[in-house]
């Protein structure tokens, strides 16, 4: 058992907290202004069609009393706005409860530029499915779409992320026997039409829409005049096309049929790690401490230790090699009752044998001592948490000579072949290779989550800038002119802050860098809803690395 030794009476836990405050009241208000959609007066277009609006539809889809974990929410925040924006990129995605089951849930924002396609809409629709094939969790797709916005739709159309991925992602599911039920309750147009005909069981309402070109585009190509109605209707598909396997006369009830053939499917035999799973207990310490404990702007040491007894089950953690490789910190523990593997950076500077050690860094040692873990977890067959908080390896001469490259390249190898789920959290910052060696998006985590607090990018501000000041200066020098000190100074700042914009990690959830921004009390909750999805995948491949550094 982990005993903390927080002094909640200290001077920088006050200090880390009120800096919370204002940081959470800021992300608060961010989610608030994604969850509006495309604004009152779109909604009240939607509700005069007789529509309910796609967060009203998930409402009601879902059991009762259980919540919804949006995925993906801050998509396309500040992207598009020459087009007045794509509020959480035009389609709401999440893990919800359908007849007592978890299923992912898919739902156009027809409020948004009539549901249209922006580039990002079509990699999150990817990225949703993805988490679903994934760990085989059953799909709905609730389709209200007017299909690609055309002013962009070189960047929608034709690359292998893009729009066509998303009928592939319908076929592999389907072949993998993953449930996938679709309801058309709106328009269904163009390319876009085939993501519900795609799928197992296919809904559409009075009103809707499905053809591959709609009236108008029909006259200008054919000469032939048609009707909504008649050129693809619900009533049309439903009993001359045979397109659609049920009618329904409104959104309502298109819904309970949903959650009527939800309750027919059996469950999914679960992953042998799953079958380990015990009564849950909650943590020791309260989850609100982890505001007093870690500095939003990364300014404080902390001990993981202190965090890791705030997330893991009755704050027991059985720590490995703990006295080695000491600035990655790794162990055994148990997450909502599932059994995990723990990988996170130490934050506390470290003096050992005469050598001081920085925290956040990953030093030749800790390299070694987290490839190793990660490999005893695979051959455990148990999933993998990364806790990233990482400035990056080591550099200089002693870690050169110590061969922190190979040992580094060593921890790579172990976490991109790595077969068991992995789950990221990134705490604080997540700089250069280090995002890399700690299962950053590139390796295939089955779920990823920043705080407010994280940093993304190759490295710190600070650092950056003065690289990028002394390119522009000798850009300068070329073409003749000596900047004076003070514009040497306005220049260095302009830059750190263009940098830093891009810091901000609601710039790397609009890019779906990370699947959500979660705040740190809710940590615990959604790794113990990731470690749920993880579990509906019963299959696990062997392990190889390859050729592998010693």
């Amino acid at each position: 058992m982990l005993e903390s030794a927080l002094n909640r009476e200290s001077a920088h836990f006050k200090a880390n907290k009120d800096a919370w405050v204002a940081l959470v009241r800021e992300f608060k208000e961010s989610l608030e202004k994604v969850r509006q959609g495309g604004g009152p007066k779109a909604v009240e277009r939607q509700h005069q069609k007789g529509r309910l609006t796609a967060r009203e539809r998930i409402e009601r889809l879902l059991d009762p009393g259980t919540e919804f974990h949006e995925l993906m929410a801050f998509a396309g925040w500040g992207m598009y706005e020459e087009w007045g924006g794509a509020p959480a990129g035009g389609v709401i995605t999440g893990l919800g409860t359908i007849a007592g089951k978890l299923w992912m849930v898919i739902a156009n924002d027809a409020t948004v530029k009539a549901g249209a396609f922006f580039p990002i809409t079509a990699k999150k629709v990817i990225r949703a499915q993805t988490i679903a094939l994934e760990n085989r969790i059953p799909t709905v797709y609730l389709v209200d779409s007017a299909g690609v916005f055309l002013p962009l739709q070189d960047e929608v159309f034709p690359d292998q992320d893009d729009f066509g991925r998303i009928f592939y992602l319908n076929a592999r599911m389907s072949a993998l026997g993953i449930p996938q039920i679709s309801a058309i309750m709106g328009n269904c147009v163009a390319g876009g039409a085939y993501l519900p005909v795609m799928t197992d069981v296919l809904l559409m309402t009075e009103g809707s829409g499905l053809y591959l070109a709609g009236p108008a585009l029909v006259k200008a190509a054919i000469g032939q005049e048609v009707s909504s109605e008649e050129l693809g209707g619900a009533r049309m598909h439903y009993e001359v096309s045979g397109t659609v396997d049920f009618y329904e006369p409104t959104d309502e009830a298109a819904l309970e049929r949903i959650r009527k053939l939800a309750a027919l499917y059996p469950p999914s035999r679960p992953a042998p790690w799953a079958e380990a799973r015990k009564e849950p207990k909650e943590p020791l310490y309260p989850a609100e401490d982890l505001y007093g404990l870690v500095s939003p702007d990364g300014s404080r040491p902390y001990d993981l230790r202190e965090v890791i007894a705030r997330l893991v089950d009755g704050s027991e953690f059985l720590e490995y090699k703990g006295g080695y490789g000491e600035t990655l910190v790794t162990g055994f523990a148990r997450i909502g009752g599932y059994p995990v593997g723990i990988v996170g950076n130490q934050r506390l500077i470290l003096k050992k044998r005469g050598r001081i050690e920085v925290g956040g860094v990953i030093y030749a040692e800790a390299a070694d001592k987290a490839a190793r873990f990660i490999l005893e977890v695979n051959q455990m067959g148990i999933p993998l948490l990364f806790l990233q908080d990482v400035t990056g390896f080591m550099v200089g001469k002693d870690s050169e000579q110590a061969g922190i490259i190979r040992r580094g390249a060593k921890l790579v190898n172990a976490v991109s072949n790595s077969v068991v789920p992995k789950i990221t959290v990134i705490l604080g910052g997540s700089f250069g290779a280090g995002n890399y060696a700690l299962a950053g998006k590139a390796y295939a985590p089955r779920f990823i989550y920043a705080w407010p607090s994280a940093k993304y990018a190759v490295m710190g501000g600070a650092q950056a800038a003065k690289t990028l000041l002394e390119l522009e200066v000798e850009k300068l020098r070329r073409q003749g002119k000596e900047p004076s000190d003070e514009e040497l100074k306005a220049l260095y700042e302009r830059i750190k802050g263009r940098y830093e914009e891009t810091l901000d990690p609601r710039y790397a959830a609009a890019r779906l860098w990370v699947d959500g921004i979660i705040f740190p009390h809710e940590t615990r909750k959604w790794i113990v809803k990731s470690l749920e999805a993880c579990a509906l995948n019963p299959e696990r491949e062997p392990l190889r690395v390859g050729v592998f550094q010693v």
